[in-house]
């Protein structure tokens, strides 16, 4: 019998101690202090903490920008989230594995982005360096997937357009214009339609760092 997929959380109240909010929060320092705090992060069966809002799943969430145009695709039938299909999305990311923890009791943080990397190249292959930063947190408690989630947004600055799929979930993918993504907002999954108001704030903020 197959092991059930663990997933990296921290409870709810973690959260809530910093403050509650709905939607992109740019001044994300003393929460992700508190994240990746030694102890607050742990593991727990996928398919409970799906349902138990009392938990926050960590999820990454890559947006990758070249030129002014941002990086988007649609979620195929092969999702590992059943309820994001045919979606647009302009973020790149997922559940964060036991398998990736193999620090974790080192440096949680640092073993959080080396997860990230890991997950993004099951995804898709970057052929170009980049500068990453995380620029804001994502909550959405007001549908089912977003309860039970927590989104951290990091923005990737890539040096050319260089980006294939390895994926078969991920289709339909292309750079586009911000302009371009409102005209498809309406296909988008929540997660990027709260993004979208955001590129420019996250654009500031990056360059702020260069």
């Amino acid at each position: 019998m197959a092991q059930e997929e663990q997933v990296l959380v921290i409870k709810r109240e973690v959260f809530e101690q910093v403050g509650l909010f709905n939607g992109l929060m740019f001044d994300t320092e003393r929460y992700l202090d508190k994240i990746f705090a030694r102890g607050a992060a742990l593991f727990m069966n996928r398919s409970e903490a799906e349902k138990n809002p009392s938990f926050k799943q960590l999820i990454p969430y890559v947006i990758m920008s070249h030129n002014g145009k941002y990086l988007n695709y649609v979620r195929g039938k092969r999702a590992g989230e059943t309820r994001l299909v045919s979606k647009r999305s302009i973020g790149i990311g997922g559940h964060i594995n036991p398998v990736d923890w193999t620090l974790f009791s080192v440096d949680v943080k640092k073993t959080y982005l080396e997860a990230v990397q890991r997950e993004i190249a099951e995804e898709i292959s970057v052929n170009t360096s980049y500068t990453d930063k995380i620029v804001a947190l994502i909550n959405d408690d007001s549908n089912e997937v977003g309860s039970v989630h927590l989104g951290i947004v990091h923005y990737w600055l890539l040096d050319a357009p260089k980006v294939e799929k390895r994926e078969q979930m991920i289709t339909q993918m292309d750079f586009m214009s911000a302009a371009e993504l409102q005209d498809v907002k309406a296909e988008m999954e929540t997660w990027s339609q709260l993004c979208l108001s955001g590129l420019d704030k996250m654009a500031e903020k990056m360059a702020r760092t260069n």
